[in-house]
């Protein structure tokens, strides 16, 4: 009986220590509190040398409510929210967006819009009657908003023209902007000259391109002529920056990289080839992102963009569903 009770013990003892041993760690994680406070610490990071920088999140704005709060602390740290497919472009492109998902997106961005954020909406659409109801759905609810023809967003719209809103300002805020163009793939440009200069026939108050163009960052003469209108204004110029996914073609991707080596990569977006889920928490991937003269934030800051435009915001949902 006492050897029974004794291997009993060790059992129960066995299970309580193992159960310690392979507990995740992860499974603590609040993944929206570490996304709201990476992006507090970029802004922070940005503002200190540049007060007037634009921070401006897109999708996962779920990061607006903290349980049945406002996040204000994070809507403080940020001068606008953008949202993908508000209107047309989920599940697919050309395509009405569900009404469903509308309403939930339009919950979120209305609690910004209320607390003073510019609104920024891409919808992926291209046919002409339909690029109509997205500029006047979002005009609206006084949304700025860019109708991508292709979500690949590798050209410049001849349609619509005039621009909604197009004026002759100098846009220097992002809540005097009117418009804007979303230009990250230059595979349809035939170099840099070819893509700066087709930008430079534009009068879009504001443009988001990638910091990097050929594998380096944009000269002090060519960020001047990306933020020249072609009227005569000049405008804003943000740069693209993903902090939520790693991406191999980027100047900081090391040879040997794989899945889980280093530990934060976690692993392939199976939509798109080269790109990789992080562990956005993790400080080796934070001080890539921001901190020091060498980060991707450093580079833009010195690169003269006027702010930056976060992606993948919402890779809080994927560890979530894990």
């Amino acid at each position: 009986m006492r050897t029974n009770l004794i291997l009993l013990l060790l059992i129960i003892l066995t299970w309580f220590s193992c159960g310690n041993i392979l507990s995740d760690p992860e499974d603590s994680i609040d993944y929206r509190t570490e996304m709201r406070s990476f992006v507090q610490e970029i802004s922070s990071f940005a503002k200190t040398q540049d007060p007037n920088f634009a921070v401006i999140p897109q999708n996962g704005h779920q990061l607006v409510v903290n349980g049945n709060n406002l996040a204000s602390s994070y809507l403080n740290v940020v001068d606008g929210l953008a949202q993908e497919n508000l209107f047309f472009g989920y599940p697919n492109d050309d395509l009405s967006t569900t009404v469903t998902a509308t309403d939930r997106w339009l919950n979120f961005l209305n609690l910004g819009k209320e607390a003073g954020k510019t609104i920024l909406v891409t919808d992926y659409v291209s046919t002409p009657l339909r690029v109509n109801r997205s500029y006047s759905q979002n005009q609206a609810l006084d949304f700025i908003s860019f109708a991508a023809p292709e979500r690949n967003l590798t050209t410049i719209p001849s349609y619509p023209n005039p621009l909604p809103g197009e004026n002759s300002n100098n846009i220097d805020q992002l809540s005097e902007a009117r418009n804007f163009l979303y230009l990250l793939n230059k595979s349809e440009f035939s170099g840099a000259e070819d893509f700066i200069s087709s930008i430079e026939n534009t009068n879009y108050d504001m443009i988001i391109i990638d910091a990097f163009i050929n594998g380096r960052l944009y000269s002090e003469q060519e960020m001047a002529r990306l933020r020249q209108k072609e009227n005569g204004g000049t405008r804003m110029v943000i740069s693209y920056m993903s902090i939520g996914e790693a991406e191999e073609y980027r100047y900081y991707w090391q040879d040997g990289w794989r899945v889980r080596d280093p530990e934060w990569l976690f692993s392939e977006n199976p939509n798109w080839a080269g790109n990789y889920k992080v562990e956005y928490w993790n400080s080796d991937w934070q001080d890539i992102i921001y901190g020091s003269e060498n980060s991707y934030l450093q580079k833009i800051i010195d690169s003269g963009f006027d702010g930056v435009y976060l992606d993948i915001i919402d890779g809080f949902q994927f560890f979530e569903n894990q």
